[in-house]
């Protein structure tokens, strides 16, 4: 069932990059690295200048699709809730999308992808601080324990994503992998998250801003 769903989703998420015209989780595999152009029968003729709100929209959704499958709806909450924590707004919606478990599951290495990561944390393979969650949007704090069930920790998903050389683990985390467990130790500023392309979250505050 898993393995369906995930060819299921490496294709939509291939349309994706080439959508967004980028590589937008950095894989060796994109299919933007060959065709830098939108998919459809047009893609190639669509190189107009874009307006300014075509420009926000863009890096909303490159900013959203990053994080997987987080509705409009979340992604609004979330910027939302960003709005009203003191402090830059923009830095805030990062710090809170890096704050979820899927996000960290994928960021910790424990599987490939950030899709992978949301199966995975809601069939129930994860552990924070002991106990067993099933929300991948879950809100992590400082200092909380991220770990694969022992059950799970053979899964070849897990196993090829531990081995992979593809990532590496940004500094506001710390992963034991023999253990299998990692620290969510804070919140991170975004020049601190690894993005493998341009994030621009201020154009994204305007383009919800408007």
């Amino acid at each position: 069932y898993i393995h369906i769903t995930m060819t299921r989703i490496l294709k939509s998420k291939y349309k994706v990059d080439r959508r967004l015209r980028c590589n937008l989780w950095g894989r060796p595999k994109s299919p933007f690295n060959r065709r830098d152009y939108p998919p459809g029968l047009n893609g190639q003729n669509k190189r107009k200048k874009p307006s300014d709100y075509g420009t926000q929209l863009m890096a909303k959704q490159k900013l959203k699709c990053h994080y997987g499958y987080i509705t409009e709806k979340q992604f609004r909450n979330l910027f939302q809730k960003a709005s009203n924590i003191r402090g830059n707004t923009s830095e805030n919606l990062i710090e809170l999308l890096e704050r979820r478990l899927d996000a960290a599951v994928y960021r910790m290495k424990f599987v490939t992808t950030i899709f992978a990561a949301r199966q995975f944390v809601s069939h129930g393979h994860i552990r924070v601080n002991g106990k067993k969650v099933t929300i991948p949007s879950f809100n992590l704090q400082d200092g909380d324990i991220i770990e694969v069930k022992e059950k799970s920790r053979d899964m070849p998903i897990v196993l090829e994503a531990t081995s992979s050389t593809e990532r590496d683990t940004p500094e506001y985390l710390s992963v034991d992998y023999d253990k299998m467990k990692g620290t969510f130790v804070k919140g991170p500023k975004p020049d601190e998250v690894p993005y493998p392309v341009v994030m621009e979250p201020n154009l994204v505050i305007e383009y919800y801003s408007r």
